[in-house]
């Protein structure tokens, strides 16, 4: 990476974390973070419907109801006593499939049908795993440590692949990553998790603290490879220019959503 485009990406990092902490930190009277992601998601899926768009031109998705639609899942765990995701998804469905019989163009529609669903899904049923994370107890200690063992995981991974990386980990997905890189990413993990369960007293052992820092590396990186897969298959190098140094917004919430969802089944099946 050119050192101009590097410095960029640490600018915009630092520019961007003190927000995302604050966002965490003060969640009520006002629910910053599921405002910020609400917005965050419809960004990716505008981005995830373009990519789509520019590779197939029969592709038709649902732009402006995909974005309500995302919205509504990641608000979705706010109102889970009232109307559960599941709700919000099923009538979505049936809703986007209803509204393609009265499009004029009927031509590849089950294929626009189906590449709405995909980005709802990827952008907004995934990333709604953040704000339900974020209302759980101690949810602000348990999504710190998602984040940062995660942004610990991609930054080691990073440094160690371009220092060190020499054997090539998915050649046909993503050409420049390495499993010397992927095994600092596994360390940055581990080693970022123990410290964030210390500073916020999250109830698990350091042992646990390890274990979790490596699942969040590991299914961070996991879903890193699939939006690469994703872009590749869209015949796309960035999702966008959203985010300077970084690319768009769907490439920086790729290894996030996967770690997200991981910390949250952790808590709820195992603490």
């Amino acid at each position: 990476m050119a050192a101009n485009n590097l410095k960029q990406r640490l600018i915009t990092a630092f520019a961007l974390l003190p927000v995302v902490v604050l966002a965490t930190w003060f969640d009520k009277p006002i629910p910053w973070l599921t405002l910020g992601g609400a917005i965050w998601g419809a960004f990716s899926l505008f981005e995830f419907f373009k990519l789509v768009k520019n590779h197939d031109q029969r592709v038709k998705p649902l732009t402006v109801a995909g974005i309500i639609w995302v919205a509504a899942l990641i608000a979705g765990p706010h109102f889970s006593d009232y109307i559960s995701q599941s709700v919000i998804f099923t009538v979505g469905v049936i809703a986007s499939l209803i509204w393609y019989l009265f499009k004029q163009q009927k031509d590849a529609a089950f294929l626009s049908w189906a590449w709405t669903i995909a980005g709802v899904i990827y952008t907004g049923l995934l990333l709604s795993y953040l704000i339900s994370l974020r209302l759980l107890p101690d949810g602000a200690g348990w999504v710190f440590l998602a984040l940062f063992a995660t942004f610990a995981s991609d930054t080691a991974a990073f440094f160690t692949g371009s220092l060190l990386g020499r054997t090539r980990l998915a050649p046909s997905i993503s050409p420049s990553k390495t499993w010397e890189g992927a095994f600092g990413g596994l360390v940055g993990g581990m080693a970022m998790s123990p410290l964030v369960v210390f500073l916020f007293n999250l109830p698990v052992s350091w042992p646990e603290a390890i274990i979790i820092g490596a699942l969040i590396s590991i299914f961070g990186q996991f879903g890193d490879l699939v939006e690469s897969l994703f872009k590749r298959n869209m015949s796309a190098k960035d999702s966008g220019k959203t985010v300077p140094g970084h690319g768009g917004c769907l490439d920086r919430m790729d290894s996030v959503v996967f770690a997200v969802v991981v910390v949250y089944y952790y808590v709820v099946w195992l603490v």
